[in-house]
């Protein structure tokens, strides 16, 4: 009989792992957790379709920014912490999906934030992930000594603070609740800041540059699912085929032209330094927010195309264009600039702008904007093939 790994055998002490590792890649736990918060980033996205389709922007964009605040930063926080900690042992495991059971009661609370700001299943959700978190710090400050016990440590108790925060925010009244969210997010934001000032957590680049692609593309195939629904409901109420094909031709070469886009350049190598990490890990909000976003603007046009709207052409057409133009040019600013040289570095912040204009179009801004999207991955590929020659 074969024997029993270790985790099974025994609980492991939580040490930090080796930074220089060799062949680190994502565990089935970590697959298993991002397919999980597939269900949270859904559950926005058709409600941010919903509003938009209804033409309020005052309930969309406050609902949506919340909601996806909420679940990429408990994402990021286990992706990173387990890019140091992982031991994949049973009492990490047991840890980690309660924080996956916390994403699902966030998701459960997802329509009831959007229709009237009722926090309370959403916070009870959130609250879940991020105490499980804090149990993880601790159990890695055990394990620790020196700077790195401290770090752990101002982790554990940073993130309790704000967990308190997000709590007394439930019993503020409707009116206060955005300025205070707003300092939610800053106290969130600075706490990996504080507790990384004088350590440094040892994760693990490669590993980490993995994490956020493979995140990036469940995130853009939860767009082409929420796409294809949309399309499929249509055509099924309504038979209309011609108005449709333009759509789903344009979301198409968008969603490819986004995942080519992305991949293009490895992002491990600019991973060198806290310094330049944070802002490029901070940085990923508007990459996944806007991604997912796409999607519900697709189905917002979709609607739009078969007369289920009231929107103008030019703001359905927005719904798809703002958010495909907001990812050009974030993957941009983290990720291409810093690869790309001469007459290569402008090709994704024109075509930003270019996808921008091409909402004067209305309804045909979609398939124009994927059309762009398209051109600039052939420009580029044109250039890449170019500079090899030349090398």
């Amino acid at each position: 009989m074969t024997a029993a790994p270790d985790r099974y055998r025994a609980v492991r002490r939580m040490l930090a792992r080796d930074r220089g590792e060799s062949h680190r890649v994502s565990t089935p736990l970590e697959l298993f957790f991002d397919l999980c918060f597939v269900v949270a980033i859904a559950q926005a996205g058709r409600e941010l379709a919903h509003a938009l389709a209804e033409g309020d922007l005052s309930l969309a964009l406050p609902g949506y920014l919340m909601t996806f605040f909420a679940i990429w930063w408990a994402w990021m926080n286990f992706t990173w912490f387990a890019s140091a900690y992982d031991v994949d042992d049973v009492p990490y495991r047991l840890t980690t999906l309660v924080q996956i059971t916390g994403v699902l009661v966030l998701a459960a609370g997802v329509p009831r934030l959007f229709e009237d700001q009722n926090l309370d299943l959403g916070v009870t959700g959130y609250l879940l992930m991020r105490l499980a978190m804090v149990t993880q710090w601790l159990r890695a400050a055990r394990g620790e000594t020196g700077p790195a016990r401290t770090a752990a440590l101002r982790y554990a108790v940073g993130i309790t603070l704000v967990q308190a925060f997000w709590v007394v925010l439930v019993f503020v009244p409707h009116e206060a609740r955005a300025p205070l969210f707003a300092v939610g997010v800053v106290a969130e934001l600075a706490v990996p800041v504080w507790a990384e000032l004088h350590n440094r957590t040892p994760w693990h680049r490669h590993h980490i540059a993995e994490r956020y692609g493979l995140f990036t593309i469940i995130v853009l195939g939860e767009t082409v699912a929420a796409a294809t629904v949309a399309i499929q409901t249509a055509l099924d109420e309504h038979k209309a085929v011609a108005e449709l094909l333009p759509i789903a031709g344009g979301g198409l070469l968008i969603c490819f032209g986004a995942w080519w886009i992305y991949f293009a350049d490895d992002a491990h190598p600019y991973l060198d330094s806290v310094r330049r990490a944070l802002p490029w890990g901070y940085g990923h909000f508007l990459i996944f927010a806007s991604a997912a976003a796409v999607g519900a603007g697709l189905e917002v046009a979709v609607q739009h195309a078969v007369g289920a709207t009231h929107l103008s052409d030019r703001a359905a057409a927005a719904a798809v264009t703002v958010p495909t133009a907001l990812f050009l040019f974030t993957v941009w600013a983290l990720h291409s600039r810093h690869h790309k040289r001469g007459a290569a570095q402008p090709v994704l912040p024109v075509t930003a702008l270019s996808v921008l204009a091409a909402t004067l179009a209305g309804d045909a801004g979609v398939l124009i904007a994927g059309l762009l999207v398209a051109l600039a991955v052939t420009i580029g590929i044109a250039m890449t093939a170019q500079t090899a020659k030349r090398s």
